[in-house]
């Protein structure tokens, strides 16, 4: 019994320290010199200035998700991210339930086009709160006219980050020609149809600043 126990208790600490290193695992910075993170909807208070002590260049933060929801969080952390030395972005969630004009209309309206903003990102993938599958056709037309509408705002190109399933579903990264967020824990994605301009590495990643579990992402060179 002694020696099942002394087993077990050693699986388990390699365990521990497995998932302990995979918590401060990030992608090396020789490699990609440009990392930061990107927050959900309502996040945590964040202690910006410890998180660019960490190593974080930049930080993107959701400010709506379709046409009717405006992130409580959004306009505080948007003022404190370059005054902790953090460059900046937006992300809209994109539903594929409310028409796209409207969706757009609601982001112009709330985020500001800042200068020194990095280009805004458009989080495109399925959601328990939408059952909607449109054709491909019609998609790619409703982006597209999103798209349009805010980039007209910002005077930049956006930042498409689309989930796998949805990917495979709809094949975007080729029917819409800007730059490719993707996602995939730990493993460098090749699921879309063209390189990969910023990669969400790990999604479970714990830094000083941030209460729980966070999104780190990398720019490829």
């Amino acid at each position: 019994m002694l020696k099942i126990a002394t087993l077990l208790f050693g699986a388990g600490g390699l365990g521990i320290g497995g998932w302990a290193y995979a918590t401060q695992w990030h992608p090396a910075a020789a490699l990609y010199p440009l990392q930061g993170i990107d927050l959900g909807e309502n996040p945590p208070p964040v202690e910006w200035g410890t998180v660019r002590a960490r190593g974080a260049d930049f930080a993107y933060i959701v400010a709506t998700s379709g046409s009717d929801r405006r992130d409580p969080a959004f306009e505080t952390n948007w003022a404190a991210l370059p005054e902790a030395g953090l460059r900046r972005g937006a992300v809209h969630v994109y539903s594929l339930c409310q028409p796209a004009v409207d969706q757009a209309n609601a982001f112009n309206t709330f985020v500001p086009a800042a200068k020194d903003a990095l280009p805004v990102a458009i989080d495109i993938q399925f959601r328990d709160d939408c059952t909607a599958r449109p054709d491909k056709a019609m998609l790619v037309s409703d982006l597209t006219r999103f798209v349009t509408m805010v980039e007209t705002h910002t005077a930049k190109p956006v930042l498409l980050r689309i989930g796998k399933s949805v990917e495979s579903t709809y094949g975007l990264s080729a029917a819409l020609p800007r730059p490719i967020w993707a996602m995939a824990d730990i493993v460098t994605p090749d699921y879309a149809a063209q390189p990969w301009r910023m990669w969400r590495a790990s999604s479970f990643r714990r830094i000083e600043g941030i209460k729980g579990p966070v999104n780190w992402d990398v720019v490829a060179r």
